[in-house]
């Protein structure tokens, strides 16, 4: 968690007035993961029983659960996030992990004025949209018709 001390730039704006603001690890990383979903290239955040989870809360709430798929290490002023991607065919990986720092970055900073000291991007998957529906129209896609 960060706590982060009012500036006197802050304070002259706001009357003079100093305390203490606490942001959760929680909302760094969902403002992470919310950033890395907008991302253009990006098919889904997350692997396993996260991506699952997060698919699934999308569809029913109409909510973002980003936060579950990233992974922060949230100091006094700075943090380093951790996520697993899964990218869509044809897009140039190196460029796209560019993208996703470049939009974590503003986001997190802007909104926390929290330093993102580091993101590492791990990506595990390439998705091939013909791959979805390439078995059923086969007639192979499953046993009972």
């Amino acid at each position: 968690m960060a706590d982060i001390e009012t500036r006197s730039g802050s304070a002259a704006k706001s009357g003079g007035v100093r305390g203490r603001t606490t942001i959760a690890d929680g909302v760094v990383a969902t403002i992470a993961g919310i950033a890395i979903r907008e991302t253009d290239g990006v098919h889904s955040v997350g692997k396993g029983a996260s991506k699952a989870l997060g698919a699934v809360t999308s569809r029913v709430s109409g909510s973002s659960d980003a936060g579950r798929a990233v992974k922060v290490e949230v100091g006094e002023k700075q943090t380093a996030i951790d996520v697993d991607v899964e990218v869509e065919y044809g897009v140039a990986i190196h460029e796209l992990a560019d993208r996703i720092r470049g939009q974590v970055v503003e986001a997190v900073e802007s909104m926390t004025g929290l330093e993102v000291v580091e993101i590492n991007i791990n990506v595990f998957d390439v998705h091939i949209p013909d791959d979805d529906d390439e078995d059923d129209e086969d007639g192979s896609g499953g046993r009972v018709r």
